[in-house]
């Protein structure tokens, strides 16, 4: 066991990954010889070589047109989008290539583009620093979207990701990429827990708490910090699409009362879609509705009010006394 902080994790699975396929390659803004902002890719340049760590001009657009090229030649690509509001000029080469080609194909074209993207709050940026746009790319059929929480779990869900042949959206929490947690680099992959299934965080009885990416730690924390009075089960998601409605289904059946927290407004967020499914799988089991803790529907605010526009513990626990309340 090794203790690594989140953004390390992913640096040693990207190395994995780049030592175990030479058809596996990064590129993006400032991969390379910087080693990204968060410095995820440090060093990998300097022992890969130029070729197989590239840093790309200042064009989302681009780089997800050239890893689809590359993709179709038979290699794996892995993109960084520097920070999660950059993606947008990118979506139409997502959204209207990359999700479709093998639907468009009958099956017969597969692109294993891994696209890595920081998210969320907390770090004092402003706007298109900040964002949380995973319900734009849960909504399009042909995308596996995934968020990791931890470093164990980054170590190992950036592997499964760039060994996948579907094409993968890789969300990262950037405030939780200073976090340090146990990771176990001997352990071999396919020990390693799949792709699409959540994850039981904190066994509970009373309530289920869902969420994913930088939030599973605060909701971790708000169920510790009422462990005396009620028993809240938290699941971190880690698969938005698909989800794991097995494991979501048979925690809320046991518990009754389930609350979904995501940093994206509550509005259309990817919390509405898990709501009106856990009500269609677990109707006659529910003892209250189902509740939903998110930002609020507005752009992201100046650094100086995030903490008012974050969801934070305080919020989350109210949320979990409201599911009390019926």
């Amino acid at each position: 066991m090794s203790k690594l902080t989140l953004s390390k994790a992913l640096n040693e699975g990207l190395r994995r990954a780049l030592e175990a396929d030479p058809k596996v390659m990064i590129m993006g803004e400032d991969v390379g010889k910087l080693g990204g902002v968060f410095r995820v890719t440090d060093g990998l340049q300097k022992d890969f070589g130029e070729h197989r760590v590239v840093d790309t001009p200042l064009a989302e657009s681009g780089i997800i047109g050239t890893a689809i090229g590359l993709a179709l030649r038979g290699y794996r690509p892995v993109c960084e989008i520097q920070f999660d509001g950059f993606v947008f000029p990118a979506t139409d080469q997502i959204i209207s290539q990359l999700a479709k080609m093998r639907y468009r194909s009958r099956g017969k074209i597969s692109l294993p583009v891994v696209i890595r993207i920081p998210c969320g709050g907390g770090i004092g940026a402003v706007e298109h620093h900040s964002e949380s746009p995973e319900a734009y790319f849960t909504h399009a059929a042909g995308l596996r979207v995934v968020a990791c929480a931890d470093a164990a779990d980054a170590y190992s869900m950036i592997q499964l990701a760039i060994a996948s042949d579907d094409p993968v959206i890789f969300f990262e929490p950037k405030r939780r990429y200073w976090d340090k947690g146990e990771v176990d680099t001997t352990a071999p992959l396919d020990s390693a827990q799949p792709l699409d299934r959540a994850r039981v965080v904190l066994a509970g009885t009373d309530v289920t708490l869902l969420s994913y990416g930088p939030l599973v730690r605060t909701c971790v924390e708000a169920a510790m910090a009422v462990a005396r009075e009620r028993s809240v089960e938290v699941i971190d998601l880690r698969s938005l699409s698909p989800l794991d409605m097995a494991t979501i289904g048979e925690s809320v059946r046991r518990t009754g009362r389930c609350v979904v927290a995501h940093e994206a407004p509550v509005y259309s967020g990817l919390g509405a879609e898990i709501a009106a499914r856990v009500t269609e799988a677990c109707f006659y089991h529910l003892e209250a509705p189902v509740l939903r803790v998110g930002g609020f529907a507005t752009p992201y605010p100046p650094s100086r009010l995030e903490e008012h526009y974050l969801p934070d513990l305080d919020r989350i626990l109210d949320g979990v006394d409201r599911a009390f309340s019926y």
